[in-house]
């Protein structure tokens, strides 16, 4: 079970929240917890890193980029990315999903694209957007698969 996340600042309060209703089990930091209020990305990953957390966020137009050069020369817990136009339960199921199915190990230096699920290690694509063009299903190299349970 995946069981400490950390909240980029520009996630929704409503997803942590009802995340943390359904779950409160799950250790998710809030951003006003860690003060990241508008921090660079690098700096926002480094903070997850040394917290050991996985890192949710919306920015998903620059913040794979970011990971990619980030775990180059060290590790990370790993990143989830939730489009902001994802519907809020949609996103509080996907994560209770990941959360409850994946061990830590399997998102170590990796990304997790909510709704589809797949993980990725950063190497395998430019971005999220160009991800979700290409296929989703194109990207799970040896990555665990929630939906099915194989890895």
């Amino acid at each position: 079970m995946i069981g400490r996340l950390l909240a980029d600042a520009d996630l929704k309060r409503a997803i942590l929240t009802g995340l943390l209703r359904r779950n409160p089990e799950i250790d998710f930091k809030r951003a006003e917890e860690v003060p990241l209020e508008g921090p660079a990305d690098p700096i926002v990953l480094g903070v997850a890193a040394i917290g050991n957390r996985v890192l949710v966020s919306h920015d998903v137009s620059t913040l794979a980029g970011h990971f990619r050069q980030f775990v180059r020369g060290r590790g990370s817990p790993g990143v989830i990315l939730i489009p902001q136009l994802l519907a809020i339960g949609a996103a509080i199921e996907s994560l209770l999903l990941v959360c409850d199915a994946c061990d830590p190990r399997d998102l170590e230096k990796r990304i997790c694209l909510i709704p589809s699920l797949r993980m990725y290690e950063p190497c395998v694509a430019q971005s999220y957007r160009s991800a979700s063009r290409r296929g989703a299903a194109r990207l799970n190299r040896s990555a665990c698969d929630v939906r099915s349970g194989r890895r």
